[in-house]
């Protein structure tokens, strides 16, 4: 399967406040440490293995990548999970999730026009990094209910969970937000283009190391080249929704966040 065709397939928080909302109140100690060491550590898994298996080229590329990326998204989940957030944590990041995939079968008819990488950094920048990684996770997961399942699904869920991270990683260090509250919209505008960027090295890389057999130069270029009108129109595509919803949807979700403490 092509690259271009594989793309087209793939087509802490408070606790509760009582009642049935009600959580157990996370261990802030046990959530630091995961959020700042062990789930960096995680996300990187995957390239390393990638790196590596392109170095070493065993027969079998493609299932150890695979099962690389389903590990690395098991041992993320179950991290979150141990935090015990509470309903009103989880409810703003399921909204948003099912947002991301409603657009992204909303605009299926124009081949990789969709709102999930910018849903996904808007929600990382709101909600925290790890709320951005499982919005664009689990977007990828239920969108591809419609767009079919495949083993193409736990990748989608790694790189747009990975966009959500990031994006969550910058406006934590001040990347989109003046003093003044004002957007910055030049490293929006980058950030956009960048996590396209981001989608397609995963992307492409896995479907190059684990299927081109052998990687040759000339077969890596025709790879990218076929890729590269989908990875610009996402790239477009990103920094557009981005322009449009990050301002009001910050001010609104931020209310949220702030009304609750929800930010993790």
């Amino acid at each position: 399967m092509s690259t271009t065709d594989r793309k087209h397939r793939g087509e802490q928080a408070a606790p509760g406040h009582g009642g049935a909302a009600g959580a157990t109140e996370p261990r802030p100690a046990a959530s630091a440490y995961r959020a700042r060491l062990l789930d960096p550590l995680a996300l990187a898994a995957v390239p390393a293995c990638m790196a590596a298996t392109a170095l070493l080229a065993p027969d079998q590329a493609a299932l150890i990548m695979l099962a690389v990326v389903v590990l690395t998204l098991g041992l993320f989940f179950v991290g979150y999970e141990a935090d015990r957030p509470g309903l009103r944590q989880i409810m703003p990041t399921v909204v948003l999730a099912a947002l991301a995939a409603a657009g992204r079968i909303l605009f299926a008819p124009i081949p990789d026009f969709k709102p999930v990488s910018a849903i996904a950094i808007i929600a990382g920048a709101t909600l925290g990094r790890r709320n951005g990684f499982v919005v664009g996770s689990l977007a990828a997961l239920t969108s591809n209910f419609f767009f079919g399942q495949g083993m193409w699904t736990p990748w989608q869920m790694y790189v747009w969970g990975l966009v959500g991270y990031l994006g969550g990683v910058l406006a934590d260090a001040g990347a989109f937000s003046r003093a003044d509250g004002s957007v910055r919209n030049g490293a929006l505008i980058a950030c956009g283009a960048a996590s396209a960027l981001v989608y397609a090295v995963v992307i492409d890389a896995y479907d190059i190391i684990g299927f081109m057999h052998p990687i040759t130069v000339a077969g890596v270029i025709a790879r990218l080249a076929a890729a590269l009108p989908f990875d610009l129109t996402h790239a477009a595509a990103t920094v557009l929704f981005l322009r449009v919803l990050y301002a009001p949807w910050m001010r609104r979700i931020d209310r949220v966040v702030r009304k609750y403490a929800l930010r993790g």
